[in-house]
């Protein structure tokens, strides 16, 4: 077979393999390899890890979308120093994620506005980054398609959604009353997830005032149980971001008006 006809039923293989980065990559690395003249197995390496990086961005990608992050705003991004109230070291120590591999749960605790769903998506993205899956959701939104599943004779398949991936964010709890049976179906996702799968829940309710937030109390305390069996509690108390950028426009508005106002 002659060198034209070896390389196009290598392009045949290619394809039929799917190895569609190596394909594209394939050119430029025969002409490097003319060049450079690596032996076999660098060459096989190189090539291959073409392939490898490509399949790793797909999945990485995919791991994204499945996540359905509000905003992609990494832990490197939050100012520590808006809120120096923070457990620095515990939040060092959580993004090492060695509570997610040990299973255990997450609680951000705080007023809104301090950052409780900024650090849980940047956790989020650590997470997704080393190839764990991870799904986000709004409190009322879990509840709101849980009923919708229940209703629909869908319920077990929903079920077995909100059980499937290791990293589920639940945002927001505590802004709505969970009515009915929310509270209900918001215990028993917490229940199955419960020693196999990693909560990191945001609320601006205290643990205290969790009764507030159910109607029935014993729910209440069966999600907390389950919670905070295995957890670690961040509390965050400090001004809202928001709060301090109004304050900051607003002290900006009263010195342009000063500067601009006659001299007596």
């Amino acid at each position: 077979m002659n060198k034209h006809a070896s390389y196009q039923a290598l392009r045949a293989h290619l394809a039929y393999l799917k190895l569609a980065a190596v394909a594209e990559h394939l050119p430029a690395a025969l002409e490097a390899a003319e060049r450079d003249k690596p032996g076999y197995t660098q060459f096989l390496h190189d090539l291959l890890g073409v392939e490898v990086d490509a399949t790793e961005q797909r999945r990485l990608a995919g791991r994204m979308r499945f996540a359905g992050f509000p905003s992609t705003k990494t832990l490197e991004e939050f100012d520590f120093t808006a809120q120096p109230g923070i457990d620095r070291a515990l939040v060092n120590e959580l993004a090492t994620l060695r509570f997610v591999e040990e299973k255990a749960n997450l609680l951000l605790i705080g007023p809104p506005g301090v950052g409780k769903t900024m650090l849980a998506i940047g956790l989020g993205l650590k997470a997704v980054e080393a190839g764990y899956r991870v799904h986000y959701t709004t409190a009322a939104d879990l509840v709101a398609r849980t009923s919708r599943a229940a209703h629909q004779g869908r319920w077990e398949n929903t079920m077995r959604f909100w059980a499937g991936p290791q990293v589920l964010i639940v945002d927001e709890l505590g802004y709505l009353p969970m009515v009915g049976e929310a509270g209900s179906h918001l215990f028993q996702v917490i229940s199955r997830r419960y020693l196999h799968g990693t909560v990191i829940l945001t609320t601006n309710r205290g643990i205290a005032e969790w009764g507030a937030i159910f109607e029935d109390t014993t729910v209440a305390v069966a999600i907390l149980d389950r919670l905070l069996h295995y957890a670690s509690v961040l509390q965050i108390d400090g001004d809202s971001y928001r709060m301090r950028g109004h304050r900051a426009k607003l002290a900006q508005l009263r010195a342009g008006l000063n500067s601009e106002s006659p001299t007596s």
